[in-house]
């Protein structure tokens, strides 16, 4: 069996996201105690690029614990529905939730892999669908994703996505500046080390995982053969984290210092169906 033939990719990745929740949910960067009083928002710019989401309903893929997918919520959708394959990330989510006072009918989480949701969402459709950042990279078909992505997309709506860019995957560690793999590469990355992105010291038992690095080509010529019109594709030269030893940091954001040749480490895609 090959690394994405088969349920071997996904069982690993699952027993190491479901791992991990406890780690995530007690780290000071999920800070759920400070989400439940007001903080933890989504990200300036998806809020902008989004827009004005009163009164819409949304479904958010891959949500782990569904702290985006309640921010929303707060933002005044009308409906969210964060859907991860981790039931114990679900779980957090729904405590989440009743913690904000958000019963079902606002605020709901549906166990289920990615590329199954049209079947465990019931064939509904949203006003938005959104994926929230570092999620592509876990998905070894994005057109499927894509075809399963736009299928829950209502007439009306849009599909939004954000995603840390996939050249800053293949760049070097220290300056980030040169290729140290090949971005064209299709092959799944295996890796088998212990600690999380929240705490590298963790000591966890369940570290084997299934990685894969989607050009951006792959990732737009995918969603616009569904039949979503792009509306804009932007990318960025600054992320969220410490990606390379040459960044620097300015506020929430991390970029490359002056005189260095500037390398786009983050994107966001707004597609719509008309």
């Amino acid at each position: 069996m090959t690394a994405t033939s088969g349920a071997q990719w996904r069982d690993a990745n699952r027993a190491m996201w479901d791992e991990r929740v406890p780690i995530h949910a007690a780290s000071r960067h999920y800070d759920q105690a400070g989400f439940l009083a007001g903080g933890g928002d989504v990200n300036a710019f998806e809020v902008e690029e989004v827009g004005d989401v009163t009164g819409k309903r949304l479904v958010h893929l891959q949500c782990h614990m569904g702290q985006d997918t309640l921010s929303w919520a707060r933002h005044g959708a009308a409906e969210v529905v964060g859907l991860d394959f981790s039931e114990p990330a679900l779980e957090v989510a729904r405590g989440l939730a009743a913690g904000l006072g958000f019963g079902p009918e606002r605020a709901s989480f549906v166990a289920a892999d990615v590329y199954d949701a049209r079947e465990a969402l019931g064939g509904r459709t949203f006003d938005i669908v959104y994926t929230g950042i570092g999620a592509l990279v876990w998905l070894p078909d994005v057109e499927r994703w894509a075809e399963v992505a736009a299928s829950l997309v209502a007439p009306g709506g849009f599909l939004y996505l954000a995603e840390f860019h996939p050249v800053a995957d293949v760049l070097d560690w220290d300056t980030g500046t040169r290729f140290e793999r090949d971005y064209l590469d299709e092959e799944a990355m295996v890796f088998d080390e212990p600690g999380t992105y929240t705490d590298g010291e963790a000591n966890t038992r369940n570290n084997l995982n299934y990685e894969w690095n989607h050009s951006l080509g792959s990732v737009v010529s995918a969603i616009a053969a569904t039949g979503l019109r792009i509306e804009f594709l932007h990318e960025r030269d600054w992320t969220l984290f410490q990606k390379f030893a040459s960044l620097e940091q300015t506020g929430r954001h991390f970029h490359q210092p002056g005189g260095v040749p500037r390398a786009p480490l983050m994107y966001s895609l707004k597609a719509s169906r008309v």
